[in-house]
């Protein structure tokens, strides 16, 4: 088990080039069970030098990495899906053990990351150009996709396995060598699944891996070899990252946050609405820039459905997510801890009331977690702090409006547009909102409106800066730069047979 051979070897290591490196690092984090406060590991905060030593190697493999046809590269991928799915059960508990949310949703989360991988194995047909014969007497036009070079990835805590792969293998099949920085607050899935990726066979330098913090990431932003960025995290984080990395002449997609917000309609389920609801607010722990923050009840709704989610808030099991019977699991961290509980405080102090309350749990066992259970506030103000701020937390509020339309104006007022979804049971109002909210992934009837594999990941607002999102053709567009070639060969040039 990867987590027996970390504590004997606590301070864990760089995979670049092809081989495991300890950085020289003087700084180093503990890695935290967020729902024990056991230390599992020490990550080190590589610095700026080990991101050239990486991106060397990176730039140096690309010059045979990209003559490798198609076909071949997308071979080292199959054998990395094998290798994931043989893995499954230890990659999901790591997951488990450093982020805290429960083993069913770490299975969960693991399971897109493979899809990401088969939807890159698919890269000579998405891959492909275009070709228009006789543009002009005896002329002959033709576009193809070519690599960028070395692009990189910055990773989040909050889904340490899915995330990187909604990058990294479009960017190795289309050609590209990868740099992954995982988050420092959750190493261990990463450092497993390079394992992983080292005996898939992949070339040295191809794919590469550098912990650490800030310092880590500007050398990345400021690295001149690094082509492309991608990026998921916090809107503030994400503007800075994409100003950085565009000042640098580089191409970067950044996920931002939000404010995701839900609507329900008298005539919906109420008993399916209620329980899709709370899995979406409370899965993770709240921690996923999917989750439902804000529900908005339209008319007669409103009695029902704050009846139904306020008791399945208070009776959702609390606590280690490897425990079988655990329906949410902690926070990641202290801070993160305190900061959901002050912006609860700042939502009653702006009028909401509070129905369900999780401040402050006592999960019996587990003293020294990092916990916060199910919190559920009425009449949140629409234009206070609390129904703007991402909260990143257990947290849903409720709002009502009066009709549909009125409920879509509620979500196009917002600066965030990652989500919003609808529950009804009339077709005419599911097209009238997902036609007129302003929101890059909507759900009707679903509550985390997740994109598969073979479809981009889309925010708007906000919630994304760039142009092209992870996942599917936008990935593989990202990660090529066109070529377009003209041709003509006139008879007379031609040699005589």
């Amino acid at each position: 088990m990867l987590l027996n051979m970390l504590m004997s070897d606590v301070l864990l290591k760089n995979y670049i080039d092809g081989e495991w490196r300890l950085s020289s690092a003087r700084d180093r984090l503990p890695v935290q069970n967020p729902a024990t406060a056991e230390i599992l590991a020490e990550v080190p905060l590589s610095p700026g030098d080990e991101v050239n030593q990486a991106t060397a190697a990176a730039t140096q493999a690309f010059t045979d990495w990209r003559r490798v046809p198609p076909v071949e590269r997308v071979q080292y991928l199959f054998q990395l899906k094998g290798l994931l799915e043989t893995q499954a059960d230890e990659i999901s508990r790591l997951i488990t053990q450093e982020c805290g949310k429960t083993l069913k949703e770490s299975r969960g989360e693991l399971q897109r990351a493979i899809e990401n991988v088969e939807v890159a194995c698919g890269i000579p047909t998405a891959m492909q150009g275009a070709f228009s014969e006789d543009i002009a007497r005896g002329i002959d036009e033709f576009m193809i996709r070519q690599p960028l070079g070395v692009a990189a990835a910055i990773a989040p805590f909050n889904f340490p396995a899915m995330i990187p792969f909604w990058f990294m293998p479009y960017a190795i099949a289309c050609g590209n060598t990868y740099l992954v920085k995982p988050s420092e607050k959750v190493p261990l899935t990463m450092q497993k699944i390079f394992e992983l990726i080292d005996q898939a066979g992949f070339p040295a330098g191809v794919v590469n891996l550098v912990n650490g913090a800030k310092e880590t990431v500007d050398a990345i932003l400021q690295h001149p070899d690094i082509r492309a960025i991608s990026f998921v995290g916090s809107s503030p984080v994400a503007r800075y990252i994409y100003a950085q990395a565009a000042a640098h002449g580089k191409r970067v997609q950044c996920q931002g946050g939000a404010k995701n917000p839900i609507i329900v309609l008298p005539d919906a389920d109420m008993q399916m609405t209620t329980r899709i609801a709370a899995d979406s607010a409370f899965g993770c722990a709240g921690q996923r820039c999917l989750a439902a923050s804000l529900a908005v009840t339209v008319g007669d709704a409103k009695t029902a459905f704050t009846e139904a989610i306020s008791t399945t808030a208070a009776n959702r099991v609390t606590g280690n997510g490897l425990d079988a019977d655990v329906q949410m699991g902690p926070v990641i961290s202290p801070q993160s801890r305190d900061r959901i509980e002050a912006l609860i405080q700042t939502g009653v102090d702006e009028g909401a009331k509070v129905l369900v309350d999780g401040r402050q749990p006592q999960i019996t066992g587990l003293e020294q977690g990092h916990f916060v259970r199910p919190t559920v506030l009425q009449d949140v103000p629409p234009t206070g702090e609390i129904a703007r701020t991402e909260i990143f937390g257990p947290v849903l509020g409720l709002l009502h409006v009066e009709t549909i339309e009125d409920a879509i104006a509620l979500v196009n007022r917002s600066p965030w547009g990652n989500m919003a979804c609808l529950f009804t049971g009339s077709g005419a109002a599911a097209r009238q909102f997902r036609y007129g909210a302003e929101a890059g992934n909507i759900g009707i009837n679903i509550g985390v409106a997740a994109p598969m594999a073979f479809f981009p990941f889309s925010g708007w607002k906000d919630s994304f800066f760039g142009d092209l999102h992870g996942q599917s053709h936008h990935a593989v567009e990202f990660f090529t730069q066109t070529k377009v070639v003209i041709e003509r060969w006139p008879k007379e040039w031609s040699r005589q047979f």
